[in-house]
């Protein structure tokens, strides 16, 4: 692997992480900075393009009052790299007030911008949801 390589997945990763530390302490607008200006969030139930519509889309639903503590945990990133576009796909699995919340992918289309590297499409699908959740209802499989 390249310097370049090793530089870019270290820099992906970067991003991941980002995006998932903003989200668990509220900061929408540093999450949704992590989106390339065409970029898409899609998720359960609505879906966002650019970083002002990744925020509304995130915002725009009523939150449950009963969440106060919420941790997104990513494991095993599979990242491609091609040039200035790559794809990722990770595992992640939430834990809030009750414990296990839900779990499911990310599908990732990322390209590198003047900023660094974005999300050009997050793809959120949800494998399972504890009937104990606080949140809304959202399997998707």
């Amino acid at each position: 692997m390249t310097k370049d390589a090793l530089r870019d997945r270290i820099e992906i990763l970067d991003l991941l992480a980002r995006y998932t530390y903003n989200g668990d302490r509220g900061r929408i607008d540093a999450l949704a900075a992590c989106f390339a200006d065409e970029g898409t969030l899609e998720f359960p139930g609505n879906s966002g393009t650019g970083p002002a519509g990744v925020a509304a889309a995130l915002t725009g639903g009523e939150r449950n009052p009963a969440i106060g503590f919420v941790r997104h945990h990513i494991t095993n990133p599979l990242i491609a790299l091609d040039g200035d576009h790559a794809t990722a796909r990770s595992y992640f699995t939430v834990t809030s007030n009750n414990g296990p919340d839900h779990s499911g992918t990310y599908d990732d289309r990322l390209v590198r911008t003047a900023a660094g590297w974005r999300f050009a499409h997050r793809r959120v699908r949800i494998d399972w949801q504890a009937a104990t959740s606080l949140f809304r209802r959202m399997t998707t499989r």
